[in-house]
């Protein structure tokens, strides 16, 4: 891969971690907590587990591998919004995987 050109790294290392952690941890994992919580369901791990899926099912475009390896990271920043209940910080943290990823990626 060649270097990636601004734009890239402006959806990757900033666009995308925050709109998604939004949409699926501030959104849709805090969505699930709320309900599992009235109705009388002490399952936390379920809403991690849920949204860990949903995210790397965002990522299908890059094809199954690819969802089959994201579902791991979106595992972990599941488990840091249920710890945190800070988007912001699993924001942080996914576009620091990101650029992990892309430091791997144009080795």
């Amino acid at each position: 891969m060649r270097a990636p050109d601004v734009g890239v790294l402006l959806r990757l290392l900033l666009l995308a971690p925050v709109l998604e952690e939004l949409v699926v941890r501030a959104g849709l994992q805090q969505y699930l907590t709320g309900q599992f919580r009235q109705s009388g369901v002490n399952a936390t791990w379920l809403p991690v587990v849920i949204s860990a899926t949903v995210f790397s099912a965002l990522h299908v475009a890059a094809g199954w591998t690819m969802v089959a390896a994201i579902f791991v990271p979106g595992l972990l920043l599941a488990m840091l919004y249920q710890w945190t209940r800070d988007w912001r910080l699993c924001a942080l943290m996914h576009a620091v995987f990101n650029g992990m990823a892309l430091g791997v990626c144009m080795q």
